[in-house]
């Protein structure tokens, strides 16, 4: 089955527009597989909060020992908690279904699930048969689950200064010439001795190095490989 995720918000925020994920699930799949795969997909890196999902006829799936507070707090569920580790989407919900999950109880983190009306093929969508949920469409701008919009970000300053130009990387000037480190003649002298230009290997030489040594190698009349 195909299940489409939207974030909804959190943090006190509502997004829009708002971004989603479409995920494979089979019939073998647990609620903590789908979890897993949605705070991957929308790029949770502290993991230490609890997930949650509420289905529509009023069921929480969730770990056990947050199932146990909500039973027992005021405003919890009127029914025991579904074990998260355990349950199956396909057992529990039908084609077509809607229900919610949330991500860390705190922040709220608040998604709209909806399965889709048909039965999707993996090989399909996703190419191949993957052992785990896995997204295989997308789209919109995740946000960092503390609203983190650099490292040193704590909600006051103002951001750091643009660089005045893009990062050598994106320029395809990285590594500097300065930053390569001197290439291996004695390498290279005993590849053009043997006739190998195998021998001479990206173990020795960088793949800049790499690259000129085996140009040079071919000016030689050496075959490569």
């Amino acid at each position: 089955m195909s299940v489409t995720v939207e974030l909804l918000g959190g943090r006190g925020e509502e997004l829009w527009p708002r971004p989603g994920r479409v995920f494979a699930v089979g019939p073998s799949h647990t609620f903590s597989d789908l979890a897993n795969a949605i705070n991957d997909a929308f790029a949770r890196w502290d993991r230490s909060h609890p997930s949650m999902f509420t289905l529509a006829d009023g069921r929480v799936v969730t770990d056990t020992e947050t199932g146990a507070e909500m039973v027992e707090s005021l405003g919890g569920p009127i029914t025991e908690a579904v074990d998260i580790e355990s349950a199956k989407v396909a057992r529990l919900l039908e084609l077509g279904s809607e229900f919610q999950f949330t991500f860390d109880l705190g922040d709220d983190w608040t998604h709209r699930c909806v399965i889709g009306g048909d039965k999707v093929d993996p090989i399909e969508v996703v190419g191949t048969r993957p052992d785990g949920v896995v997204p295989y469409w997308g789209w919109g701008t995740i946000p960092d689950q503390y609203g983190r919009r650099w490292a040193d970000d704590d909600g006051q300053s103002p951001p750091p200064r643009r660089p005045s130009r893009p990062h050598p990387m994106l320029l395809h000037a990285w590594p500097a010439h300065d930053q390569v480190p001197a290439l291996d003649m004695s390498e290279l002298r005993a590849a053009i001795s043997a006739a190998d230009a195998a021998r001479f290997s990206p173990r020795c030489a960088t793949d800049r190095q790499l690259g000129r040594a085996r140009e040079f190698l071919v000016d030689q009349g050496i075959r490569v490989g």
